[in-house]
């Protein structure tokens, strides 16, 4: 699982700027006025082979002079017991000032220690344009944190040295064994707020274990049930609903969120309900996104099927057609209409799950596969490159889970994305892969004795 970089301080330092930074895009909403950030954002970033979920908490306000901002307080608190480690970001060009001190009071007593605390914080002097401007920062060594580092967040100056801090604090990665010694299947059960997650894990282990509330966001936390059907054991975990964050109104439903990412990472099998009553959003598209981009086996299920009979414009088709359009990039996932409620379908889903876990499994003998390769090169030849041909030497498999395939080519920055589709697309048409995301890396072939100079 991911470990988790938390971003917190007051309004206006620039803590959403540091965040696009250090996630190398501009996801958060950036604006001179002060509580512009209200919710909880999380992003993934990334360094080399290293990365990390980023959170953008709302501004830390040590007296919150409204609700609003007691909610803000409550989100930024929570960050901190989530994190692995906290930048806590001060602006240069105010100085320190009276809500800083008492930020960082706040924070020490959400820390177990303070061995722990300086251990997991940075404190990062925001606005830092120039050296003379980082010899002004010198007064925020008062606030009693044993480190410090000086960066503009607009211009990037100073951001290597606070990825170097971050990378020397996070844990070491945490990642569940490939083979389970009780053949233990994990699913995550995903899906926007009040869309019926609780009831379908209560109507599959068969009691009332989890609470279910027709207002949005009873479930804060992800929980784990245990089923044993036949001779294999399902793990089920009941993720919080994610839902659209100008959406998010509940003081802890951005903690939800990042339960719910954590959940994805340690499950081999994903679960992703869809309201039938109710067209694909744009929710569930993004969360499609996060599943497939965490390379986890998917089955999707449209929920509230019982009630879809009195509308007559809506069927299995224009449900399809909806996905097609909608969800792209799960295409190869099974689909399956249920009601959680009635149980229609219920009973199916431990079967789409175990066939779906046996291809996210699956592995492909390195002679068969240099067999399809040829046969797909054949079939459509890969375009050249400055008149130049284009060669896949090899392929192999280097990994299950999800399957992930290594082709050895002497030009592979010209293998583009459309030839790629293609690739996958036969190998699915050759070895199924139904439920599971698909891998394909491009390597370089080295040249004969090249190995041996180096």
């Amino acid at each position: 699982m991911l470990p988790v970089v938390a971003i917190v301080g007051r309004p206006n330092v620039g803590k959403s700027t540091l965040f696009n930074r250090l996630i190398g895009s501009r996801q958060a909403l950036v604006d001179d006025r002060e509580g512009v950030t209200r919710d909880r954002h999380y992003g993934i970033a990334r360094m080399g082979d290293k990365e990390f979920m980023c959170i953008d908490t709302g501004g830390f306000e040590p007296n919150p002079r409204d609700d609003l901002f007691a909610k803000v307080r409550v989100q930024a608190e929570a960050a901190i017991e989530e994190a692995d480690v906290i930048l806590f970001v001060v602006d240069r060009q105010s100085g320190r000032i009276p809500a800083d001190d008492q930020t960082a009071d706040i924070m020490r007593k959400a820390t177990q220690n303070a061995a722990t605390m300086h251990a997991k914080l940075i404190l990062v002097v925001n606005k830092c344009d120039s050296h003379s401007q980082e010899e002004e920062a010198a007064e925020f060594w008062g606030l009693g944190f044993e480190s410090m580092i000086c960066v503009s967040a607009e211009h990037g100056r100073g951001v290597y040295d606070l990825w170097e801090a971050i990378e020397e604090r996070l844990p070491a990665p945490f990642s569940a064994p490939e083979e389970d010694e009780d053949g233990e299947i994990r699913i995550a059960v995903i899906g926007r707020p009040n869309i019926g997650k609780s009831t379908l894990v209560n109507r599959l282990v068969g009691e009332d274990r989890h609470v279910v509330h027709d207002m949005p966001g009873t479930t804060m936390d992800s929980v784990d049930s245990v089923v044993t059907v036949g001779d294999r054991t399902y793990r089920l975990v009941d993720t919080a609903g994610v839902r659209r964050r100008s959406k998010i109104s509940d003081q802890l439903e951005g903690f939800a969120t990042s339960r719910a990412i954590k959940a994805i990472e340690r499950c081999h099998v994903t679960l992703l309900m869809l309201d039938g009553t109710e067209g694909v959003a744009h929710q569930d598209a993004r969360l499609a996104a996060l599943v497939e981009d965490r390379g986890r086996a998917v089955v999707v299920l449209v929920n509230k099927w019982d009630e879809v009979k009195v509308d007559p414009d809506r069927n299995v088709k224009t449900v399809m057609h909806e996905m097609e359009r909608r969800l792209p990039h799960l295409n190869w996932a099974p689909v399956l209409f249920i009601s959680a409620l009635t149980g229609k379908g219920v009973g199916h889903i431990f079967q789409r799950v175990e066939a779906a876990y046996t291809e996210f499994d699956k592995r492909i003998a390195t002679s068969e596969l240099n067999k399809f390769l040829q046969s797909a090169v054949e079939g459509h030849s890969v375009p050249q490159k400055n008149n130049n041909p284009v060669r896949l030497n090899y392929m192999t498999q280097a990994r299950v889970r999800p399957p992930t395939f290594i082709v050895w080519s002497n030009s592979p920055d010209a293998v583009r994305a459309p030839y790629r589709r293609y690739l996958e697309g036969r190998l699915r048409e050759a070895y199924g892969f139904l439920g599971t995301p698909i891998r394909i890396q491009l390597r370089k072939k080295r040249k004969p004795g090249e190995e041996k100079e180096r």
